[in-house]
């Protein structure tokens, strides 16, 4: 029973693997449009009714569809300039009908912004993403 089960897992892993292995680029080209300031790059990657939500800061707000998204990247764009970009922990999720990413990015620039992403696609295209400037919360003792 347990053989069966390992090859089962086996063969659905290497089922799941070319997906998976294209979804974390996806992610990743996002993060390095809005790191090279190109809004045009970046908005070429949302669906025409998408929803953006920025947590905290000068952008904080939610934006529906691509002109009030494309508003907050040019702001983003103009305030931080031509940075690159370091990802960490990205977690993908995927199924039938679509995909959801986390990630944390620092945009290296004029100064170091931290964002803590998350993206929704489907049919290849963002249509949801949120982003927030974490703000350090000290760690409290574990719960015994």
């Amino acid at each position: 029973m347990f053989v069966k089960s390992a090859a089962l897992a086996a063969v659905l892993g290497l089922i799941a693997a070319p997906a998976f292995a294209k979804m974390a680029p996806d992610a990743q080209m996002h993060f390095k449009a809005v790191a090279s300031g190109k809004v045009s790059r970046i908005m070429s990657q949302y669906a025409p009714d998408a929803t953006f939500l920025w947590v905290g800061g000068p952008l904080n707000g939610s934006y529906t569809g691509k002109k009030a998204i494309r508003s907050v990247w040019k702001k983003f764009s103009h305030a931080v300039g031509k940075t690159t970009e370091k990802t960490s922990d990205i977690v993908v999720g995927t199924n039938a009908k679509g995909m959801t990413v986390t990630a944390d990015v620092k945009f290296i620039g004029k100064k170091t912004i931290p964002v803590r992403y998350v993206l929704a696609y489907r049919n290849g295209k963002i249509v949801f993403s949120a982003g927030c400037i974490p703000i350090p919360v000290p760690r409290s003792k574990p719960l015994p």
